[in-house]
């Protein structure tokens, strides 16, 4: 078996983590693992383990004819028979299929804003569907979307997933001090409502002025990134707030920190949320898509209503006051994210359906 992940970029996102870290976790368990970044390389590609052979195809348009032809002749040259599609890549997998013998197209939706999936495009995905071997949906509300909307009845929940590792060593200079650090992983993107962070963020920093937030996560430079930092600004927090951009060493930040938050108004499977539980982190988040599959809110962390910044500064602050119960509860995620959405659980079902 030769399995091909094919993505569009490998920027630091959820969909290109679960496609860096299935190209990972396949390298030992498969015959040959690759990975495909069609449109950009990335900070990602430094996760790519030594035995995933790489391609970059620096395709620059839809109808890319040269990366199309390149991708054709990859595949055929290196005999791979799975080519494994995430999210928007499923287009081109879907074109160069039609040239190919005995291949496989195998698509995952890491869709963000799966709560709001009445305004998801469809006509193009629904059209390619025929072509899907298997579909992969990362949370309940895509699973029932693709059963409805595609045209492919083998369909399948699919958690994300991380890779117990040992973090590398810190190269981030982070800020503020340790023990009292409040850590947010997330693109700055409308759906990860920064906002609701910071006012809630502001809540609690006279009662606690030695914590610091702490925002790991690409900023685009659009409209969203400047209103997050003119907000900062007014409340006069930029010495308490930070902005790192999209970092290497996450894992080795988050060892450095207390408390993870994620206040998004919109989510599937949070890649963030395994990666704090990882990190033994105490948790507090809003309660959007599977967000609670991950985190039993009292035991493994605490789940707030989303764009509620007064019931996430209140869960913040229980977090703060309560230390042996936080540290508890961090410990419980751990658990949780080991026993179930690490690489041992997830792998299985992934070659379950490779080899159907």
């Amino acid at each position: 078996m030769r399995v091909l992940q094919l993505i569009d970029t490998l920027d630091a996102g959820g969909a290109e983590r679960m496609a860096v870290n299935l190209a990972n976790a396949l390298s030992g368990s498969v015959d040959a693992s690759y990975l495909c970044a069609t449109r950009k390389e990335g900070l990602l590609k430094e996760s790519l383990d030594k035995d995933v052979r790489f391609l970059f195809l620096k395709k620059k348009g839809t109808f890319d004819i040269k990366a199309m032809l390149r991708l054709h002749a990859f595949i055929k040259s290196e005999k791979i028979n799975i080519i494994h599609a995430h999210s928007s890549s499923f287009f081109l997998a879907t074109l160069v299929s039609l040239f190919l013998n005995n291949i496989k197209v195998i698509w995952h939706d890491h869709y963000g804003d799966s709560e709001y999936l009445s305004k998801r495009p469809r006509s193009i995905l629904k059209l390619c569907s025929y072509f899907f071997s298997h579909s992969f949906a990362v949370n309940d509300t895509l699973l029932q979307w693709a059963k409805k909307h595609l045209n492919n009845s083998s369909v399948s929940y699919l958690p994300n997933f991380i890779i117990f590792e040992k973090h590398s060593l810190l190269k981030t200079k982070l800020k503020g001090q340790r023990g009292k650090r409040i850590v947010c992983l997330a693109n700055l993107r409308p759906q990860k409502d920064h906002f609701n962070l910071i006012e809630a963020f502001s809540k609690i920093e006279k009662k606690f002025p030695e914590y610091t937030l702490h925002c790991v996560g690409a900023s685009f430079n659009d409209d969203y990134s400047k209103k997050v930092y003119s907000l900062v600004k007014s409340l006069q927090l930029s010495h308490k707030v930070f902005f790192y951009g999209s970092c290497a060493d996450v894992k080795a930040m988050l060892s450095h920190c207390n408390i993870g938050v994620l206040s998004s108004k919109s989510e599937g499977l949070p890649l963030a949320l395994l990666e704090y539980g990882e990190a033994r982190l105490a948790v507090a988040a809003t309660n959007v898509g599977d967000c609670k599959k991950v985190v039993r809110s009292g035991l493994s962390g605490l789940l707030v209503p989303k764009e509620n910044s007064v019931a996430l500064a209140k869960a913040l602050e229980d977090l703060i006051t309560n230390k042996i119960e936080s540290k508890n509860m961090g410990l419980a995620l751990r658990d949780t994210v080991y026993n179930k959405y690490s690489q041992f659980a997830t792998l299985k079902l992934v070659l379950g359906v490779y080899n159907n």
